[in-house]
């Protein structure tokens, strides 16, 4: 049997919209076309006869970083699964295989063999969710912990976005629906993340404009947003300021992609944290070395990814069961074993999104993170009073509660 001919890719200008932006969906059709074609000429188990590519020839001089070239054109996909993109072969600079750091020169061909955009379609799931406030604009949470905050990668269900579909049908008191804001990313009525095993805080729009406004007040760094911590180790002093610039870590192999290191590079990042100490406490029933813990209060003035871990990490302060970032995991009296970080988004401040009134929202912490503060304050505790915290029984944290 004589093999079919290959199929022609779709025309780069078929997917890049005026601007010079991919066009997600034009991938999405184009990707869905050569699977017909494919079923059609029984050519299903040809993995060329797959690929959708989309080239760039640049009419200027750069001098711009390939992965930071890409990251303005092909916006549905971030700049970390584009550098592993480049590492993997899938981008060639005049049909050479290229480096994420390739300076870019005019007349330069950039080809990019481009993956399945994500899917943005949505499943209600009847997932638990504790909500602290609701109306038409907004919806802010209480985070459990081990769930993530929308589908990324291969978990494209039970996330938080999955629950709040399901809500939205069939309990929530104003009805609507997630802002539209990010969803060609899967991500919509998404304004700010925590991570999977973070818990307490966080809001979601149900409007675009809510959206828009929630998500200026994070730009300009005018929301309040603290976190409460267990950490190893006794921190001092009371107060400081981490000013550490923050950045992928430098290695892209297995286990090292997800962190996030203090870098003084062109990769770094400004981010700033305000630790406060509020309790510190001293087991003496432990080996030496892992007797010291510490309950701090943490504000965050950026909002980078892993900041907080990584920054009270690069103090020599890692939070109690964060693994990733050199905590140690933490056994209860009662047998049970913290292996999750102990770090929640108590409290969350910033103006209505349509009325402009001051809305401050207080998240109390997990039964896990209690647990460990009740051991931890039962071999003695030593109480820092420091200004500009919040009150400890916002969080059902005071003595005796």
């Amino acid at each position: 049997m004589t093999p079919p001919d290959p199929m022609p890719e779709p025309e780069s200008r078929e997917l890049i919209l005026p601007g010079g932006k991919v066009d997600p969906e034009a991938v999405r059709r184009a990707f869905e076309e050569v699977a017909r074609r494919a079923r059609d000429e029984e050519v299903a188990g040809d993995d060329e006869a797959h690929n959708v590519s989309v080239t760039f020839d640049l009419q200027r001089d750069l001098k711009s970083r390939l992965d930071r070239y890409l990251t303005s054109r092909i916006t549905f996909m971030s700049r970390s699964q584009l550098q592993r993109l480049i590492e993997s072969g899938a981008v060639r600079v005049n049909e050479r295989e290229a480096k994420a750091s390739t300076k870019l020169r005019e007349g330069d061909r950039v080809r990019v063999s481009l993956p399945p955009p994500p899917d943005t379609s949505v499943t209600p799931q009847n997932i638990p969710i504790e909500v602290l406030y609701e109306d038409e604009h907004i919806i802010v949470l209480n985070k459990a912990v081990g769930i993530i905050v929308h589908p990324a990668r291969s978990e494209l269900a039970g996330t938080m976005i999955n629950a709040l579909a399901w809500h939205f049908q069939h309990a929530s008191p104003t009805g609507g629906e997630l802002s539209s804001v990010g969803e060609q990313f899967a991500r919509p009525g998404v304004v700010h993340r925590l991570d999977r095993d973070t818990s307490g805080c966080i809001v979601f729009a149900k409007t675009d404009e809510a959206h828009w406004k929630i998500g200026k007040q994070f730009e300009e760094r005018t929301v309040d947003k603290r976190y409460l911590a267990i950490t190893q180790g006794r921190v001092e002093p009371d107060a400081q300021v981490i000013d550490k610039p923050l950045g992928p870590h430098p290695s892209r192999e297995k286990g090292y992609r997800e962190k996030i290191v203090v870098r003084h590079d062109d990769l770094g990042k400004k981010s700033v944290t305000i630790c406060r100490v509020r309790e510190r406490y001293r087991l003496h029933d432990r080996p030496v070395g892992n007797q010291a813990f510490s309950l701090v209060e943490l504000e965050l003035k950026t909002g980078r990814t892993h900041q907080i871990r990584v920054h009270l990490s690069s103090e020599q302060f890692p939070i109690v069961g964060d693994d990733l970032y050199g905590g140690r995991a933490f056994t209860l009296p009662d047998g049970r074993t913290i292996e999750r970080q102990m770090l929640h988004a108590a409290v969350l401040a910033f103006e209505h999104p349509a009325t402009g009134e001051a809305m401050v929202f207080t998240a109390p912490i997990r039964d896990d993170m209690r647990a460990l503060v009740d051991t931890l304050r039962a071999s003695g505790v030593e109480t820092v009073d420091v200004q500009g915290t919040v009150p400890m029984r916002r969080f059902g944290l005071e003595h005796g509660a």
